[in-house]
């Protein structure tokens, strides 16, 4: 089983809500799962964790920055891609704080077009409250641990 490393992104607005998008797969090797989870994804080539987070963060909002703070937190998991294949994951988190909340979906692959089908900006009231599936599932205990890290 290989290896994956990859970047995910805990983006904040003003309001200290969360942006989570919903994946519901249709298709393939996960057809009938559906989650809210962070943005983000495999780090390529020889790209760095906050490279990756960088590139990932323009690619999924269309919010651009030139830096991400430091890596906040780790996790490391088995994990099913769509197309079937089980990976060992290595996820590096990064907090961004951002001031508008107006997302691009220009910069998504038709794989992201077809299964990212709504986002939402939530608060920690919501995640408390929520009974549907969020990942990580650990979300509100990152965010308050690094409620002042700032990007």
């Amino acid at each position: 089983m290989r290896l994956r490393p990859a970047s995910r992104l805990l983006i904040t607005d003003p309001a200290d809500r969360v942006l989570l998008f919903y994946f519901e797969h249709r298709n393939g090797a996960l057809a009938g799962q559906s989650y809210w989870a962070t943005p983000g994804g495999g780090v390529e080539g020889d790209e760095s964790f906050e490279e990756a987070a960088i590139r990932e963060l323009w690619e999924e909002t269309g919010i651009q920055v030139t830096e991400v703070g430091p890596e906040i937190a780790q996790r490391q998991l088995i994990l099913q891609l769509p197309n079937g294949e089980y990976v060992n994951e290595d996820e590096r988190y990064f907090r961004i704080r951002v001031s508008d909340t107006q997302l691009s979906r220009s910069g998504w692959t038709a794989a992201e077009v077809e299964c990212m089908t709504a986002h939402h900006w939530w608060s920690q009231a919501e995640l408390e409250q929520t009974t549907e599936q969020v990942w990580p599932e650990n979300l509100i205990a990152m965010l308050q641990a690094n409620a002042t890290t700032n990007a």
